[in-house]
């Protein structure tokens, strides 16, 4: 039941967002109509487009009829190149879900492993490290780590990696992993700080909870306590901590794949905004919504597995 409940709220959380997303696509400033045929087109070729194209029904009728056509996965035809909305954002998504998923793989692992070791021994020399990095690190913008990143990687310095992203339209980024390099750097250096004073955080407060003190009167090692006791309760926040970490690499990609000119679905909704295109628009926040309602859910079903008290409940 809890788990149909969470199921329910999130698909209630997609139809509030895909509402919000809608009425906000159109309002945007300018008339999709023009921006497709161009500013030397009469009124009556815009007038005839727009009602090709159902734009001069009702918000609320072409709502409904956008609904309609999501639940059958039809996501509709890009203004701009007449082509499905799938094919435009398709092999975009998979590069973008490839970044991300690499990030977090980089950036999950690193941000418990640093978390621990500086837990172990509060306010002492690698604690101090990792503080200072981590508050230095938190302070600065992706789009500045990945030009210094750039700078140190990409130019007279040590130019070993590319500077700009290339990938064969409908490639992936897979084929291509040095292009993956640099804007992985970078998402994992925004979240890693975070993550690890989180994990930091969790970790001290469970090493003094009185079960790992019971641990320890028992003869434990410190490595059995900390990997079979502390850690395990410990990384109940830090799993709570990771699914707002990976939606917040959602906001990073944007930046990211503007700067590295990486094509996922961050530089096509750019593009897509910039020609008005509102399908694409549309379905690219969506898709955007429903990982960042599956990170949640995925992070709740962890949580409930680690916490017993909240599986009895």
């Amino acid at each position: 039941m809890w788990l149909l409940r969470r199921l329910a709220f999130g698909v209630l959380t997609l139809v509030a967002v895909s509402m919000v997303v809608f009425l906000a696509t159109n309002l945007l400033p300018g008339d999709a109509a023009r921006a497709v045929l161009g500013p030397t087109a009469s009124p009556a070729q815009v007038a005839a487009l727009r009602a090709e194209l159902g734009l001069d029904e009702s918000v609320v009728t072409q709502y409904l009829h956008w609904s309609g056509r999501l639940l059958s996965l039809d996501l509709g035809r890009s203004l701009a190149g007449s082509e499905p909305v799938s094919s435009t954002v398709g092999w975009r998504a998979g590069n973008s879900l490839t970044l991300l998923a690499v990030s977090a793989l980089v950036s999950v692992p690193l941000s418990i492993a640093v978390g621990a070791a500086a837990a172990l021994r509060p306010r002492g020399v690698l604690d101090g490290i990792v503080n200072a990095v981590s508050v230095t690190l938190a302070g600065m913008p992706e789009f500045v780590t990945a030009l210094v990143l750039v700078m140190l990687f990409s130019t007279t310095v040590l130019p070993v990696l590319p500077a700009v992203s290339l990938v064969e339209p409908g490639s992936t980024a897979l084929a291509v992993p040095d292009v993956l390099v640099l804007p992985v750097a970078t998402l994992t250096l925004a979240v890693v700080p975070y993550l690890a004073r989180l994990v930091r955080a969790s970790l001290i407060e469970a090493l003094d909870s009185d079960y790992v003190m019971m641990a320890r009167l028992k003869g434990l090692s410190p490595r059995v306590v900390l990997l079979r006791h502390a850690l395990r309760n410990g990384l109940v926040p830090a799993i709570q901590g990771t699914a707002l970490s990976l939606a917040y690499l959602l906001g990073g990609v944007v930046i990211v794949e503007y700067v590295f000119q990486y094509p996922g679905l961050g530089s096509q909704l750019q593009t897509a905004v910039n020609q008005r295109d509102l399908p694409v628009i549309q379905a690219i926040v969506l898709l955007f919504a429903a990982c960042y309602v599956l990170f949640n859910l995925i992070a709740d079903v962890l949580t409930a597995y680690l916490t017993p008290r909240l599986r009895t409940q």
